[in-house]
């Protein structure tokens, strides 16, 4: 035991751990079965190694030595989170007097490992009971942390599923005071701020808030962060402060923007502090997303709307805020619009997109690219919910932005590249995009759209735009639109000839998946015997039509190429794709199979050199009597079951692991760390 003991302070942070873990492991083996009366007694039958493991936890816990303390916190800890059983409550009444005096230092050490171990305990069923006396500690604790000490405590508590009224109210007001210092700073004629049920923010807190501009950035991002978790639980505080809280929100960040009118002293420093403070704008602006979920007066909600444009307007917002103010504005555009059982956007809304998007179209030719990128995000996700209303679609066509996505296609930057590629795809699926002209886009007019995305996917140096573009295809395959309607056995041929040689693994997935869409989408709906067939019903293809049209297409050379990819999702893709294929072409076709044919034996050949890595050799003609001999001669299920395995699972093997530990036992100095 004193070597486990010794190595609690291991430099090594395995070790000490492990340590921990041990001392846990032989007191809870030691006790297990023991009462808890018994236990509780004066002098109870303590087993010797128990009592010795409790004994250098009070020695521990007596020491000046910040370090010896922590270390016995975490290892109760791990015992109340790991042992539920009756005699952790003999062992709490033991040690409890002296953690509790550790309460009563100023300042309080390890006030982290101190919340940790009480959270630990407050969820153990053991210390459930409403008589407990570690909710009394724990109001004990809220109280003599420091604020920022006291957040994480608060927001556990809350979690909670069950914990006394008066508790979670203490802790809710422990989240709610930097806010309710911010709204009092503002208020006009000073008082309440309506968060604390009339009573004011503590001078603590005032005083942690203007100490610095890290004491208040830190100090109010995690109470919003950790607001921002418990609004959406089942069992968060109720009633929720929605009003007060988005109007502290928003005036947070007229504070940053500086557009904040200061009426006190407070309020001016707090206008010094928080200018232009981005910790804080993000933070806020998170905050502000999240409070969409409900609902507020109309006057509050204007007054989001108006501090959402007036970031994303600035040109002090920095890229990052802006993607915030971005994705705060869409969470917010709709809920007002389900708020009202309509998709549309109300008329409280149509005055907010006629003054966004001149915003936007900015923001687009914007010098920054991450700022172009989140745009584009903003508008790809703004027109996939609304495309098809027509307030939005007047709006949008009336604005510039259609043009310039379609120039954003030629960004300098891979990224936005991608995000047109994805606006353009969503723009298009409504009729919604636009053909540039102008001299700086000769014969734009005669391209289309579909010709632009396949030069993309054909010459584009990066991948991000390639992925981008085969997912747009997809997408519009599944929903039939129009483009892909006029030739599509060409199309999909010319697409799938240059994506079986990209050399991007994430571009051959998306068209494997792409050739999925066409093979569901070629055979039809399977038949069911428990399902009647409509009358109007299209009849089937017959199975040598289907195999027809794949080789024409160029599906089939694609996918068995794929199938001996050396990267393993791709292979796993064309397997599964190739087993569907067999199974809905192969039985009850009519197709014999060429099984001893020179054709046969060609591709045959040709899939082993590919196998061995020899991709240059032709595979050679794929009629449907070749492709069903194939797929019947190839073990699909066998390769399947060896790509389900991972990539080390030979590595992860007990023998070759010995191996590893006999080869780390003569290891000098710089590589003992492999031992671990």
């Amino acid at each position: 035991m004193d070597t486990i003991f010794s190595l609690q302070g291991d430099s090594s942070l395995f070790v000490a751990s492990a340590a921990s873990q041990l001392l846990v492991q032989v007191l809870g083996l030691s006790l297990q079965g023991r009462a808890t009366l018994q236990l509780g007694l004066p002098d109870g039958d303590w087993p010797s190694c128990a009592q010795s493991i409790v004994g250098y936890l009070e020695e521990s816990l007596r020491s000046e030595a910040t370090p010896q303390v922590m270390q016995a916190l975490k290892v109760l800890t791990t015992m109340f989170g790991r042992c539920h059983q009756p005699w952790t409550e003999a062992l709490w009444m033991r040690l409890s007097p002296l953690v509790v005096c550790l309460l009563e230092k100023d300042p309080v050490p390890t006030a982290h490992s101190l919340v940790d171990l009480f959270l630990s305990m407050a969820r153990s069923p053991v210390f459930g009971s409403s008589d407990c006396d570690l909710w009394v500690t724990l109001a004990q604790t809220l109280s003599r942390l420091s604020p920022m000490q006291a957040g994480p405590l608060a927001l556990g508590i809350l979690k909670l599923h069950v914990c006394p009224q008066a508790l979670r109210t203490q802790a809710f007001d422990v989240l709610l005071l930097p806010l309710a210092c911010v709204l009092e700073a503002a208020a006009q004629p000073p008082g309440s701020s309506g968060l604390l049920d009339g009573t004011g923010s503590s001078p603590a807190m005032a005083d942690a808030l203007l100490a610095s501009t890290s004491s208040c950035a830190g100090l109010l991002c995690q109470s919003l962060a950790h607001l921002g978790e418990l609004q959406p639980l089942p069992h968060g505080p109720r009633p929720w402060p929605q009003a007060p809280l988005l109007k502290a929100t928003v005036t947070t960040l007229c504070f940053c923007s500086g557009s904040a009118v200061p009426v006190s002293s407070v309020g001016g420093r707090l206008c010094r502090i928080l200018a232009g403070c981005v910790r804080v704008q993000r933070a806020a602006l998170d905050f502000l997303g999240t409070l969409s979920q409900g609902t507020g007066p109309q006057e509050s909600v204007m007054q989001v709307f108006a501090i959402l444009l007036e970031y994303l307007r600035s040109p002090e917002s920095s890229p990052t805020v802006l993607k915030k103010a971005f994705q705060a504005t869409l969470r917010w555009l709709l809920s007002t619009s389900k708020a009202r059982g309509s998709n549309d956007p109300g008329c409280h809304t149509q005055p907010f997109l006629r003054e966004l998007f001149p915003v936007m179209q900015k923001r687009l030719c914007n010098p920054c690219w991450e700022v172009r990128d989140s745009a584009l995000e903003f508008l790809t996700h703004l027109t996939a919910h609304w495309e098809g209303q027509p307030g939005f679609r007047q709006a949008l066509l009336a604005s510039d932005m259609p043009e310039l996505t379609q120039q954003l296609l030629q960004d300098p930057e891979a990224y936005v590249r991608a995000s047109a590629v994805a606006a353009m795809g969503q723009l298009a699926s409504q009729g919604l995009h636009a053909t540039p002209t102008g001299p700086e886009h000769p014969g734009a007019q005669q391209k289309s759209l579909l010709q632009e995305l396949l030069h993309i996917l054909s010459t584009d140096s990066e991948g991000f735009p390639r992925r981008a573009v085969m997912q747009v295809f997809t997408r519009w395959l599944q929903d039939g639109h129009t483009a892909m309607a006029e030739d599509l056995e060409q199309f999909m041929a010319s697409v799938f000839q240059v994506v079986s040689r990209d050399l991007d693994w994430e571009v051959r997935v998306q068209g494997l998946e792409l050739a999925r869409v066409f093979l569901a989408q070629t055979l039809g709906p399977p038949d069911c015997p428990y399902v009647v067939a409509l009358p109007a019903a299209a009849p089937p293809i017959p199975p040598i039509e289907v195999l027809r049209t794949l080789g024409r297409v160029q599906l089939l050379e694609f996918a068995f190429r794929a199938l001996f990819d050396c990267d393993r999702p791709v292979a796993q893709k064309s397997c599964d794709l190739l087993l569907l294929l067999r199974a809905r072409t192969a039985p009850d076709s009519g197709l014999q199979g060429a099984g001893g044919g020179p054709d046969t034996a060609t591709v045959e050949a040709a899939l082993r050199a590919w196998q061995a890595g020899e991709q240059g050799q032709p595979l050679g003609e794929l009629v449907p009597e070749v492709v069903v001999a194939v797929l019947r001669a190839l073990d699909l299920e066998g390769l399947q079951a060896t790509l389900a395995q991972s990539s080390d699972h030979v590595e992860q093997s007990p023998r070759s692991l010995l191996q590893d530990v006999l080869a780390a036992v003569g290891a000098l100095g710089g590589h003992e760390a492999d031992c671990y």
